[in-house]
Formats: structure tokens, sequence, C-alpha cells
């Protein structure tokens, strides 16, 4: 190789890594986020979310913990990633134990009325 390509390989060397190291800058806390998650998991708990979303709520709950750990080595970016995901998580976990809820409202007085209907239909007999 030529000293001309070496200097462009090591160009190229130099600005890739000038590129991963400003990538891998960690930008602000996000403390704010990780108090939204945060808030978020308990709502789905509240929801009974580990009754009846159990792995997604162990999911939000472990991205939870992740993003901890991760805000106490100053690694914002992948704080702030797994506080998002725990986020989604917790909420998805929320919104199966609210609609499982209502289904079983839904069964019961489902069965509510057919006890109604056979005690009219019994009376009128």
């Amino acid at each position: 190789m030529s000293s001309y390509q070496w200097y462009r390989v090591a160009g190229v060397i130099g600005f890739t890594a000038v590129l991963m190291a400003g990538c891998a800058s960690s930008g602000p806390k996000p403390t704010e986020l990780i108090a939204v998650s945060k808030s978020a998991v308990a709502n789905a708990e509240a929801a009974g979310g580990n009754e009846y979303a159990p792995v997604e709520m162990r999911t939000a709950q472990d991205k939870m913990d992740r993003a901890h750990r991760a805000m106490d080595k100053e690694d914002y970016v992948n704080a702030r990633w797994l506080a998002e995901e725990a986020q989604v998580d917790a909420r998805l976990a929320e919104k199966k134990a609210q609609s499982a809820k209502a289904q079983k409202a839904a069964i019961v007085m489902g069965d509510d009325i057919r006890v109604l209907r056979d005690e009219i239909n019994r009376k009128s007999k």
C-alpha cells in the first residue's frame, strides 16, 4: 500500500472513531422519563397487571431495574431506551388487565341477564 492509501485508511478509521464517540455520548439525564415510566409501571400494577399480564409486567419491571442500573453507570442513552420500553410494556400490561376485567364483567353481566330472563319466563308461565 502506498503512503497515500495508509493516510486514507487512517483517516477513515479516525472519522469512524469520532463518529462512534459522538453517538455514544450520554446526553442529558432522562430523570423525568424514568419517573414517568416508573409511574406507568405502578399504574399497571394497580390495574392488576401482575395478575392479568404477568409476562408484560415482569418485562416492564426488569427494564425499569436495568434503566436504574444504567442511570447509576451514567449510561443515559441506554437508560432512556430502557425506560421508554418499560413504559410501553407497562401500558400494554395495564390495557391487558383492563380488558380482562371488562371481559369478566361482561360474562357476569351476561349471566345476570340470563338469570333474569329465566326468572321472567318462569313467572310468566
